[in-house]
């Protein structure tokens, strides 16, 4: 599903699903760097969307889909390089709307950024990715 979209060249990969989580990775490097060389916060939301959307569209019925209507996200540490790992949890998944914490960590475990991601839930006629 990665391919031709923002994952790919941001390096966002996949790494665990649990009963009530979905977990990625993004490394910290050129295409994820500021200016000032510390992880772009923008590439931190991007991650978290990623995350809490393709959760979310795993927790919807068949015929339904998720669009993201609200995102937050604080910028809590910087982070120069290696890799971070967001995780997504659920803290409300209605029939109209969800609700999704993305924790995204450093790897000594230490609270990057933290996000809020809120999703609306539609109905899908066909395939959304080619």
């Amino acid at each position: 599903m990665s391919r031709g979209t923002a994952m790919e060249p941001l390096g966002i990969v996949f790494t665990e699903l649990g009963d009530d989580f979905l977990r990625a990775t993004m490394p910290v490097d050129a295409r994820t760097r500021q200016p000032y060389g510390l992880l772009h916060g923008g590439a931190s939301v991007l991650l978290a969307e990623t995350i809490g959307s393709s959760a979310g569209m795993m927790s919807v019925r068949d015929g339904e889909g998720v669009v993201g209507i609200e995102i937050n996200a604080n910028h809590l540490r910087g982070v120069r390089e290696g890799q971070v790992t967001g995780t997504a949890r659920p803290l409300h998944v209605g029939r109209q709307t969800q609700v999704w914490e993305i924790r995204i960590e450093d790897e000594r475990g230490r609270l990057v950024c933290i996000s809020r991601l809120t999703l609306a839930v539609i109905p899908v006629e066909a395939k959304v990715l080619p």
